[in-house]
């Protein structure tokens, strides 16, 4: 598998990882990928690294702090 790393791939290519990644959802999710997508914007901007990202959005669930209000299955 190729690196996924942003020093490694052009921003055509992290926005076709994002988009491959969340594909799966469109047909069971009814409008909630929208919010994911834009919870992954840094990434594909260059920003932050996807695993900046998760680690992030998992840090709430693990350490009980208040993040961003969950609307749905996105983020709000």
């Amino acid at each position: 598998m190729a690196s996924i790393l942003i020093k490694d791939t052009t921003r055509e290519q992290r926005e076709r990882i994002v988009a491959d990644s969340l594909g799966a959802m469109d047909a069971s999710c009814d409008g909630c990928s929208a919010g994911l997508y834009e919870m992954y914007q840094d990434y594909i901007d260059g920003k932050r690294e996807l695993r900046e990202i998760n680690m992030e959005y998992r840090s709430g669930y693990v350490s009980g702090k208040q993040g961003r209000e969950r609307i749905g299955c996105g983020m709000g």
